[in-house]
């Protein structure tokens, strides 16, 4: 067995034969850095620097741990069950397993798991008779967690107003629940390990004589109580070895802080070295990528560099719309597969998991197989499972299976005893649920009402305008806002109204015949895209993923779709302190999961909320170097100008906009009837999409988006506008 420390380029070299000591390894993406962080915990070893028993090392996933500890054991002879080598969760279990009395827990304690917990807060919600429409379950389990993660018991939260109050009695109660069943959460984990070692002196002590060398891999994605956990092990006596990438922090809304990265080089001064040189990409990509993240100002700074050559240039597509990007998608996956490029080696990556359904539904037209990754296909989610339930009603109130999936979704209090005595008597009278339920009513009495009045007032309404009003009145719309985290199903319903809107009467003969009912051939549609195409296990297909899933992963060919404003840069990111900085984090990891060759595109136009958006480029495309770009699309791209759309011009588009809740521009004083849009003509630009508006009167302006002209304000009342 070796270390094969001739492997290594000089900086790997240098930090996995550090001396003793802190140090924090800047690792940019593809630099090799689980190499380093295994190949020096075994030089340690080998060196008599450390036994097994006093290195504790930390990963963010069990897959890691498992990695490190299978390429240790491959470099030498020695036995891994004495080593703290997991995630900080398993590793916190470890700790409270061994030192249960201390820390209050039963020998035996139980770890909640996300969905046993929220039926855990429920329970408390009804032992307290606590109103759930003011108190969503989900919220309160989202508020426990977040101050677990802060390191806050609930006699410790803030007491701001009565709501605050609430919440934090609510805590308490769950707290107590918990303790009473011997139980823990994956949060309280970690809180409890801290507590732990902070009171108890003579244990906190133990670990520290133990632990001398701490290795710690993905620091830019610790919490602040994780961070705290270290440094509470962490003695005089200890050497903090901490691997991270500031570039490539992407999870703050999982409570991540980058912060921590500048924080330990300020708390733990010692040896600081940048791995640079990258094993994936070609240069191109590197050069482009280091280009965009240099944008961002709070970054520790590094450069990436290959001896691979510059290889070639980044692909811009410029689409008409969402369709035909997804087209054009399909085209150049099917020319690099006759190229010889295998189909599980691209990936299609998109900011937002509601944009899947165009690309996957170009994707089954073409018999091209994919896997979702790390998720699951559109017509499979849960939310969408729930809306398709709902539309299958409307269309065959005889559907058992529908029924029973919705009959208590939004919760309407129909328990399980209500069911199974429902079930019971349509067995005995040979009849549906459906008509069970109308026949003797009950409980279920206001369900088949509200289905009633779906099915009354569909009539008539287009298979988009029935989608919408079905999702409105079922009340998944006002589910899912409820929901802390609902904001992405909430995408991904407006994404099923685009997709009815997009499902043409040519679609529903192709599916169900000729005069087929538009409704029944969309269902029929759904089911056999839910049905087909995913690839099973070993097969060869494509991969699709958001930029978030694709993280630790590398293709030799990489699609990153949807590059406009608003949707990536997320429209939330402008309203969120340091958003932007970690939207364009995100972008960084996407370009650098390409080995060899990276697409870009955008559309012009793209469905959302059932609705076409007239958009403009994404600013990220106009900070990456024009030199490294191979534009496809250059009749729609030699006169293009840089994106001019502001922020501050999006977020009061969006404020006007109705779908968001506002006013058209057309109304409520807009400027002379136009409207944010809608498309117009200039004598001299030409063709072009209203996209903003201010003013009013004679000072009212438009700004129109021209498209080889640019996008240009204009006075309304001199520019002599012509609705197109």
């Amino acid at each position: 067995m070796s270390l094969r420390l001739e492997d290594l380029n000089p900086e790997q070299l240098a930090a996995v034969t550090l001396p003793a000591g802190h140090a924090l390894i800047l690792a940019g993406a593809g630099s090799g850095k689980t190499r380093v962080l295994t190949t020096r915990l075994a030089w340690l070893l080998q060196a008599g620097a450390v036994s097994p028993a006093g290195v504790l090392a930390v990963t963010f996933t069990n897959k890691a741990a498992r990695e490190m500890l299978s390429r240790l054991t491959s470099m030498l002879a020695v036995n891994p069950r004495g080593m703290w080598i997991g995630t900080f969760h398993g590793l916190c279990n470890r700790m409270l397993r061994a030192h249960h009395q201390e820390a209050g827990l039963p020998r035996e304690f139980q770890i909640l798991d996300t969905q046993d917990q929220l039926a855990a807060v429920k329970r408390v919600l009804r032992s307290m008779n606590v109103d759930e429409d003011r108190f969503p379950p989900r919220d309160v389990q989202y508020f426990i967690m977040g101050k677990k993660e802060e390191g806050l018991r609930a006699r410790d939260v803030p007491a701001g107003d009565d709501t605050a109050r609430r919440y934090a009695e609510l805590y308490d109660a769950y707290d107590e629940q918990c303790r009473r069943e011997g139980v823990a959460d994956f949060a309280e984990l970690l809180l409890r390990s801290f507590e732990l070692l902070s009171r108890n002196e003579p244990l906190r002590e133990h670990y520290r004589a133990r632990f001398r060398h701490l290795l710690v891999d993905e620091f830019q994605d610790t919490n602040r109580l994780q961070y705290r956990w270290l440094k509470l092990l962490a003695g005089p006596q200890a050497n903090l070895f901490a691997v991270g990438d500031d570039d490539q922090s992407i999870y703050a809304f999982r409570g991540a802080h980058v912060g921590n990265m500048a924080d330990f080089e300020r708390e733990y001064p010692g040896a600081r070295i940048r791995l640079e040189q990258n094993y994936r990409s070609q240069g191109n990509i590197l050069e482009a990528a280091n280009a965009l993240i240099a944008h961002n100002a709070k970054r520790l700074g590094k450069n990436l560099w290959t001896a691979a050559g510059a290889g070639e240039m980044l692909r811009v597509f410029e689409a008409q719309s969402d369709a035909d990007e997804a087209r054009w998608m399909v085209e150049e996956i099917q020319a690099l597969k006759r190229e010889g490029t295998r189909l599980d080696q691209i990936a299609l990556l998109y900011r937002s998991n509601a944009q899947s359904r165009v690309l996957e539904h170009a994707l089954f037209t073409a018999g091209l197989p994919y896997r979702v990754y790390g998720g699951l296909r559109f017509f499979e989610r849960a939310e969408v499972k729930h809306a398709l339930a709902y539309l299958r009603l409307v269309a065959s109130p005889a559907d058992d299976n529908a029924f029973l999936r919705v009959v208590n979704f939004p919760a309407r209090g129909i328990g399980a005893r209500t069911l199974e005595a429902l079930q019971d008597a349509a067995q005995a009278a040979g009849r549906n649920l459906y008509e069970t339920a109308l026949a003797n009513p009950g409980k279920v009495g206001p369900f088949v009402a509200l289905i009633e009045s779906l099915r009354e007032e569909c009539m008539g309404l287009t298979l988009a305008e029935k989608t919408e009003h079905v999702l409105a009145k079922s009340g998944l719309f006002e589910h899912y806002k409820r929901e802390r985290e609902g904001a992405e199903r909430l995408e991904n319903l407006g994404e099923l109204v685009n997709a009815a809107a997009a499902f043409s009467a040519e679609d529903a003969a192709i599916e169900s015949g000729e005069d087929a009912d538009p409704l029944l051939a969309f269902l029929t549609h759904a089911a056999l895209e839910a049905g087909e195409h995913q690839a099973g296990e070993g097969q060869e297909a494509l991969q699709l993923m958001t930029m978030h899933s694709a993280k630790g992963l590398e293709f030799n060919a990489v699609f990153v779709s949807g590059l406009e404003e608003g949707l990536f840069p997320h429209e939330q990111s402008v309203l969120e302190k340091d958003g932007l900085e970690e939207e364009r984090r995100l972008m960084y990891v996407a370009l650098t999961r390409a080995r060899k060759r990276l697409y870009l595109s955008f559309a012009q136009t793209r469905l959302l909320h059932g609705q076409t958006r007239y958009n403009l480029a994404s600013r990220f495309v106009d900070e990456l170097p024009k030199a490294l770009l191979k534009w496809l699309t250059p009749r729609l791209a030699e006169k293009r100008k840089p994106s001019t759309f502001t922020a501050g011009a999006f977020t009061r588009a969006v404020k006007r906009d109705p779908r968001f809740g506002g006013a058209p521009a057309g109304t409520g004083g807009a400027p002379n009837g136009f409207r944010i849009g809608q498309n117009v003509v200039h004598a001299k630009f030409g063709a072009g999409v209203i996209v903003d508006a201010e003013g009013q009167g004679s000072d009212a302006r438009v700004q129109v988006n021209f498209g080889r002209e640019g996008v240009k304000w204009l006075a309304v009342a001199v520019a002599k506008l012509q609705g197109a």
